[in-house]
């Protein structure tokens, strides 16, 4: 469901009413008032955080949860505050919430520092094996559980594509970020294929504004540069400021999400996110009815899209090739 298709009464609806449920669903639900915490990684008024949530509203709509007659939500945004992650997972953990939704791994890794108690549902979330959030997949075994967005190798992708779309780039910044725990290991995947595709890798942290600009426009002093942007909640915050700089300099650029390429970008490859946020109402519904997560399987995405930005193409001088645009879910012209 995107968000700008959702009008804002329509959103404000799902948010707080309590009318026009389903006899058999009211029947279901337990006298009591249940309690969930949401914990989102962008900011308040971040059409896309926006857009997450309103899915995640609707899913828990739709197995018969209301806000305000048997459900209270109390919800943090993280805004890309670092500093601040560990004091929001606090605050939630304090309300002594029945489940807590929370989105990517740069929020689940401190709030599960803060409790191992409290059932939590994430979504959004790369490879939570490699970063000791559950055990495996089919058997998460802590108090964690819900649908990640890939496996860290998925990342290199995003080099092949650029390389299928450009194949004179020969120099790549990749923009990423230390400070998030999936940061590192997608900038690892990147560098392990490089020499294979041959190009020559400089990192780019993904931290202030000013940082990145300055960043990328000493990397385009040179020629034949490209740009791969890794799937973190850093990129999703700037990601007006990125497509920007990629545009002004001149650089082709591969984006993790549909969302960048519907904002410009010239290509983007990933998950469906919005659908993941909604999918996990599910999980929410599951717990609160009284499953375990220990006993709820990670499920991983059945599919990935791929979106071309055939005007951002144009302006780049680029001509995409018929394979590639062949294999694309979503033409943008």
């Amino acid at each position: 469901m995107q968000f700008d298709r959702l009008k804002r009464r329509e959103f404000i609806t799902l948010l707080g009413s309590a009318t026009a449920w389903p006899l058999a669903a009211r029947a279901q639900q337990a006298a009591r008032m249940r309690r969930i915490g949401v914990f989102m990684n962008l900011a308040a008024d971040d059409p896309e955080g926006q857009a997450r949530l309103a899915a995640f509203l609707q899913g828990l709509q739709e197995a018969g949860w209301a806000v305000g007659r048997n459900l209270r939500i109390d919800i943090r945004w993280a805004a890309g505050d670092v500093e601040r992650n560990r004091k929001l997972a606090e605050e939630l953990v304090a309300l002594a919430p029945d489940v807590i939704f929370v989105s990517t791994s740069q929020l689940v890794v401190p709030l599960r520092q803060v409790t191992r108690t409290v059932p939590i549902v994430f979504a959004a979330l790369t490879d939570p094996v490699a970063i000791g959030l559950v055990e495996s997949l089919a058997r998460p075994g802590g108090n964690a559980t819900g649908f990640t967005s890939a496996e860290f190798g998925m990342s290199t992708k995003w080099l092949e594509l650029l390389k299928d779309i450009a194949p004179h780039v020969s120099r790549v910044a990749v923009l990423y970020s230390a400070d998030n725990p999936g940061g590192v290991p997608m900038f690892t995947a990147i560098q392990a294929v490089a020499p294979s595709f041959g190009v020559e890798l400089t990192g780019i942290g993904l931290r202030a504004a000013g940082e990145i600009e300055r960043s990328v426009a000493a990397f385009a002093r040179s020629a034949n540069g490209g740009m791969v942007i890794t799937r973190l909640a850093e990129a999703i915050l700037h990601r007006d400021l990125i497509i920007g700089l990629a545009a002004k300099h001149r650089l082709p650029a591969v984006y993790p999400l549909r969302v960048f390429a519907a904002s410009g970008g010239l290509i983007s490859h990933g998950p469906d996110i919005v659908d993941q946020h909604r999918r996990a109402a599910g999980y929410v519904d599951r717990i609160l009815r009284g499953q375990k997560p220990a006993d709820l399987p990670v499920q991983a995405p059945t599919k990935y899209e791929l979106v071309i930005n055939l005007k951002t193409a144009k302006a780049l001088g680029l001509d995409v090739p018929a394979t590639v645009l062949a294999r694309a879910d979503a033409v943008i012209e």
